[in-house]
């Protein structure tokens, strides 16, 4: 089952990544990002299509209305865009984004070089060629992402002068450089009964690859790229930065789950392969885990399991306080983790992951639980105890009065224990008075639930987690309170029963509640009033009571991510952020 610190509220959503490296946002605007738009919102089943368009980088987020099917979605995303391949300027191809969702950043990591002989570019080719690599074979993986460093180029540095002096545009130049990273075949040649492939090797291997591409010829001489300008490596223009601890910029990666797969187990499989990866790494490079979801998932889990412990204990205490009979007290006592482990069963098949707000239906759910077996034990405890002849002081048992010693037969003998199968036959006699009733308050509940079901979007897929497991915890506990808490009732029920009477806490209760209640029917119309103004004076309050979507979670956990104004230079956002990370660390 999965397991997850909050449900996934994220809507179905396909996200569309087109990148026209140099152009200006208003021009991929009009040529990129509003063919892809348009052409989108014929697609059907698509609720929406959202669009964010920046230096460089065009972003299309589609998206679809509640329960399509995201493979299904991302197919018909995929036959839409092939109808606008041509639409587009030369050179540019949309792609679409991982299949995960919004809830799918689960684990972050650095490379940290402690040595200091390895450069940004270096430390971003390892994570690009095959940290990146190695952890996308992890299951569940949909994509690692690198953020920070230098993505290496090979550059040429041009020198207008030059240019100007042998009389060559810069588009020769553009144009005999693409032409000769190439490698061409020329078929196969038969030579002495074997055959030999023919290849124009043309790949460009290295800088002096690159240096030596001719351009044009002058009065019989090559003119070579060399001779326009300087050939070397150099970094790519970079939209992004990492930082760690302060120190100074580094590498990360970022992992992305796949969609509908088991956060905390894939994190587990990230964190094993990330540790057979470490001793292949450069020496001195270590990594260094920047997010972990694992963490809040593992504490959030924790809390509920512990107030569910909690809670099953002080249920069973007040049974057995309220019953004064331990054996009784077992029958609801033992439904409770029944009725809980069963619903897990259709859990599992509904796929509903296991998170705070399910389990939370499961902490909500514990009182109902036992309400069923407990009122059917209890009625079979006072029948019983009334047959063995220790009803004193309960209406019905042969003290009319509800006081006096012990209970006589009609010779003037102290009556004797019903034979066990009269034992038996009295204690399902007395579950079938009950049962029907208790069965159908239970469906009640089950059906005040309901309209949980019936929310939509973020909403719904917040809250019906806790409204499938408290429903499916109270329909099993409503199956074990006509079936085995039955079966339960002759084999626990035995031994010396105490009437009600002799209960001393519901002599106490019994003490502390007929005087209010004699007390409100003596004064009927003052306690009618005293309850409107009551509820009078909660209108005002629950209008000025706080309110907020997300529940709040105290587990330790903090993710800070700030927010910069646009234009900012990379420059200047890596200062604040280096500032930020030692002001925090």
């Amino acid at each position: 089952m999965p397991i997850d610190a909050l449900p996934d509220i994220s809507d179905v959503e396909v996200v569309i990544h087109t990148r026209w490296a140099g152009q200006p946002p208003n021009l991929i605007e009009d040529q990129v990002t509003y063919p892809i738009v348009t052409t989108l919102l014929a697609a059907p089943r698509v609720k929406a299509v959202r669009a964010q368009t920046m230096f460089g980088d065009s972003y299309v987020f589609v998206v679809f209305k509640d329960g399509t099917n995201l493979y299904w979605a991302r197919s018909r995303v995929l036959e839409y865009l092939q109808q606008i391949e041509g639409r587009l300027p030369p050179g540019v191809h949309p792609e679409m984004g991982p299949d995960a969702t919004a809830a799918g950043w689960v684990y972050e990591y650095a490379l940290v070089d402690h040595t200091h002989r390895y450069s940004l570019a270096d430390l971003r080719t390892l994570q690009d060629w095959y940290l990146r690599y190695q952890l996308e074979t992890v299951p569940g993986v949909a994509e690692v992402a690198s953020i920070g460093g230098f993505v290496r180029q090979y550059q040429v540095n041009l020198d207008p002068n030059k240019l100007r002096a042998y009389d060559i545009p810069l588009s020769r130049v553009i144009e005999r450089i693409r032409a000769s990273t190439n490698e061409v075949g020329g078929g196969v040649l038969e030579l002495s009964g074997a055959e030999y492939m023919v290849r124009g090797l043309g790949y460009i291997r290295s800088l002096k690859d690159l240096a030596d591409i001719p351009v044009a010829v002058k009065n019989g001489t090559p003119v070579l790229v060399k001779d326009l300008g300087t050939v070397n490596f150099g970094p790519a223009p970079r939209r992004g930065v990492a930082d760690w601890q302060g120190e100074g910029e580094t590498v990360g990666g970022i992992v992305v789950m796949r969609y509908g797969e088991n956060a905390l187990k894939v994190i587990q499989a990230v964190k094993a392969k990330l540790a057979e990866i470490a001793p292949s790494l450069p020496p001195g490079v270590t990594i260094r885990s920047a997010y972990d979801r694992a963490g809040l998932i593992e504490a959030s889990v924790h809390t509920l399991e512990r107030d569910l412990i909690e809670e099953a204990l002080v249920v069973s205490l007040v049974i057995v306080l309220f019953l004064w009979h331990f054996r009784s007290a077992l029958i609801p006592i033992l439904s409770i983790p029944i009725a809980v482990i069963a619903a897990f069963i259709p859990m599992y098949f509904l796929h509903v992951s296991s998170n705070i707000m399910s389990l939370g239906g499961l902490a909500l759910a514990i009182g109902v639980l036992v309400d069923a077996a407990m009122v059917m034990v209890e009625n079979g405890y006072r029948r019983l105890a009334e047959a063995d002849g220790g009803g004193e002081g309960l209406p019905g048992n042969g003290s009319p009065g509800g006081g006096g010693g012990a209970a006589e037969g009609e010779d003037g003998a102290a009556p004797t224990a019903p034979a066990p199968q009269d034992r038996r036959a009295l204690l399902l006699g007395a579950a079938g008075e009950v049962a029907p009733a208790l069965f159908f308050s239970l469906i009640i509940i089950i059906v005040s639930f309901l309209p949980v079901f019936l929310l939509q979007g973020p909403e719904g897929r917040l809250f019906m987690p806790l409204a499938w497991t408290k429903t499916l915890a109270i329909a099993c506990s409503s199956i074990l309170a006509i079936t085995l808490v039955p079966l339960l009732m002759p084999l626990f029920i035995r031994g010396r029963l105490r009437p009600e009477s002799r209960n001393p806490v519901s002599r106490l209760t019994r003490a502390m509640y007929l005087p209010v209640l004699k007390l409100c029917l003596r004064y009927r119309r003052t306690a009618l009033a005293v309850a409107v103004i009551v509820l009078a004076l909660t209108v005002p309050l629950a209008q000025r009571i706080g309110s907020e979507f997300m529940p709040a979670l105290y587990e330790g956990s903090l993710l800070y991510m700030p927010t910069a104004l646009p234009g900012i230079s990379i420059t200047q956002v890596t200062q604040l952020l280096q500032e930020q990370d030692r002001i925090i660390r």
